[in-house]
């Protein structure tokens, strides 16, 4: 069965204030004594929508979606203060003591998945489960691939538009030079760029693009932390001690269940990165679909993540 289940309303909605002048919004679903389970975002900046609910059955699972800092609903909103993987990792432990819970199902794709496997090397003990899709481990290799030619020669026409963004003597760097404006004094011409910068990521996302208008209201808020946050931390390499930093965690991950799931034509986030990952981590289960782009939303990704999640609670 691959139909997606119906989106559970929630059953709490609340602030949690996790210091540092930040409050993430959070909304539990499901049922208060199921597997719990915590959905990290993709982005970073992007936050939690009610549709990532569909993925798991509300009677077996509790269901904790929120908006890491800066992110969705979080206050302050787009706020790269206190900002860091390492903080965000902090606020999991601080949100999985919260609810109450010793350990849970860790969800997450694309940046999710970077987070995930960064909280899983600091508290293995705390995994149940990694649930992984669209895999990113923040490395030199997949921010040039992205953000300096390699998708841009698949789709020419976005990555002209990006490029168009900033001048031609800075264009060898975009992530410095969208970062810069981004955080510059200029913020007409920041929400421009925002805006332009989310536009190329949501146009290379599917297998066959299907691009909703970023101009106004809560589209263009989410382009405005979007952009702000991952350039914030993509300029500073994820904060990792060293490139390549993530993958060599991979002993901390050995005892713990991995599913991960990559669309074959994923330009954002291409396959290699989930077939390295599946060598440091032989114990994986990996699908590639094989008619998929980046989105969960395209239908074998829905597919795929449906069954690792129904796997995962029937092994529960």
């Amino acid at each position: 069965m691959s139909v997606p289940y119906s989106i559970a309303p929630p059953t709490a909605a609340y602030f949690l204030d996790v210091g540092d002048g930040h409050r993430i919004y959070v909304e539990e679903a499901g049922a208060e004594d199921g597997i719990p389970v915590v959905v990290l975002h993709g982005g970073p900046g992007a936050g939690c929508f009610p549709s990532q609910r569909r993925f798991f059955n509300p009677e077996r699972y509790r269901i904790i979606c929120y908006d890491q800092r800066g992110a969705g609903k979080s206050e302050p909103s787009a706020s790269l203060a206190n900002n860091t993987t390492w903080t965000l990792v902090d606020d999991i432990e601080r949100l999985r003591e919260h609810i109450g819970v010793d350990g849970w199902l860790v969800f997450g794709g694309s940046w999710g998945s970077t987070l995930a496997l960064t909280y899983a090397s600091r508290h293995p003990a705390r995994c149940r489960g990694l649930i992984l899709r669209g895999i990113f481990t923040l490395t030199e290799r997949e921010l040039t691939w992205f953000y300096q030619g390699g998708t841009g020669h698949l789709f020419p026409e976005a990555y002209a538009s990006l490029c168009e963004g900033v001048p031609e003597d800075e264009r060898d760097d975009l992530v410095a030079a969208y970062h810069a404006r981004l955080t510059g004094a200029d913020e007409g011409l920041a929400r421009d760029l925002a805006v332009r910068w989310t536009h190329y990521e949501t146009s290379t996302s599917r297998l066959l693009p299907q691009i909703a208008p970023l101009s106004s209201g809560s589209a263009s808020r989410f382009a405005w932390s979007l952009a702000r946050i991952e350039t914030h931390y993509f300029v500073h390499k994820g904060f990792f001690p060293y490139d390549g930093w993530l993958l060599d965690q991979a002993d901390r991950w050995a005892d713990i269940p991995m599913d991960i799931v990559q669309g074959r034509y994923d330009v954002v986030c291409p396959p290699v990165t989930a077939l390295e990952l599946r060598r440091r981590a032989p114990h994986a289960k990996l699908t590639i679909v094989p008619d998929a782009g980046h989105a969960t939303s395209e239908p074998g990704i829905e597919k795929a993540l449906l069954a690792a999640t129904r796997a995962f609670a029937d092994r529960a």
